[in-house]
């Protein structure tokens, strides 16, 4: 029998790791990382990871399992992520997905739209117009052809904007549709797809703000000069949203306030597309926010689903 899986996803700042802490307290489950920064090792403060404490009171799985020099997709996160689900429920507690990296839960709950395998000529040569060029100019172009993809690429993302107009090439469709139309299926997992996010996006702004200066107050800065000591710049952690502008202040010298703007800037941007993935992913079951997920009358519903979801088995 396939297990059933507990998805808590949502925007950054939404809580969603501190709900999927209580849940797995009261279920008795163990928690499977979806966030394409905390699978790599080190980058701890930037990416909210749970603290020691946390990780070792619960089981946490695929956190802190690569160097940041090692390369991850959607399909080797789903094959990760199975393994977790199915040792988890052979220990016979809950398995309980929390994230926000939208593409790696897709992947996960519902597998990958099937595409045609990278063809060489056509990736170099949009690569090479990613150089020359710039990526955001080949977001442009993406955002005329392939409107949904584009939405959930950020424009300076060139590995992702080349895919998409690659696929675009060879199948004369835009990913985004052929994504659409595959997510419609029966997911790979029976499941409770619970996206949190602030009421009020204002109160967004404000866990936004405050996170980012919680982060600095507990070193974040000091994490990165010590993982620039260890890793190349190249590494695509380092890209990642307030990283990349801590990055850019420590060896370029950007000023501090004006890099605390760039990443309060990039965070809301971020939430915002993350935003809009998972209001048009199909599935999701109930849209909350961590209080009420948390609270008595969440619990319940969530603790009859998993008795409901296991009857029998």
């Amino acid at each position: 029998m396939t297990p059933p899986v507990l998805v808590v996803a949502g925007p950054t700042a939404a809580g969603k790791t501190g709900a999927a802490l209580a849940l797995a307290r009261h279920l008795g489950g163990e928690l499977v990382g979806a966030d394409s920064v905390q699978v790599y090792r080190g980058f701890d403060i930037g990416s909210a990871k749970p603290s020691a404490a946390e990780l070792g009171e619960i089981p946490h799985h695929l956190i802190d399992v690569l160097d940041p020099t090692e390369a991850i997709d959607a399909m080797a996160y789903a094959e990760r992520a199975d393994a977790a689900i199915e040792g988890i429920a052979a220990r016979g507690r809950v398995p309980i997905v929390v994230g926000g990296t939208g593409l790696w839960i897709r992947a996960l709950i519902r597998g990958l739209v099937d595409v045609p395998l990278p063809d060489p000529a056509i990736r170099g040569a949009l690569e090479a117009e990613a150089e020359a060029l710039g990526a955001p100019a080949l977001h442009q172009r993406l955002l005329a052809i392939d409107p949904l993809a584009a939405a959930r690429i950020h424009p300076n993302d060139a590995l992702r904007i080349v895919r998409a107009l690659e696929v675009f090439q060879q199948t004369g469709r835009p990913l985004g549709e052929l994504q659409r139309e595959h997510a419609l299926g029966a997911p790979r997992y029976p499941n409770l797809f619970v996206v949190l996010d602030h009421p009020d996006r204002g109160n967004s702004d404000a866990a936004i703000e405050a996170r980012l200066e919680a982060m600095l107050a507990a070193g974040w800065l000091g994490e990165i000069r010590g993982l620039l000591e260890r890793w190349p710049r190249s590494a695509r952690a380092f890209g990642s949203v307030g990283y990349a502008q801590l990055v850019a202040h420590l060896r370029d010298g950007v000023p501090m306030d004006e890099t605390r703007q760039a990443i309060r800037k990039a965070t809301r941007v971020y939430a915002r597309r993350q935003r809009t993935w998972f209001k048009n992913e199909p599935g999701i079951d109930w849209r909350t926010d961590a209080t009420a997920l948390t609270a008595p009358r969440g619990v319940a519903r969530v603790t009859q689903w998993w008795a409901t979801a296991t009857d029998g088995a």
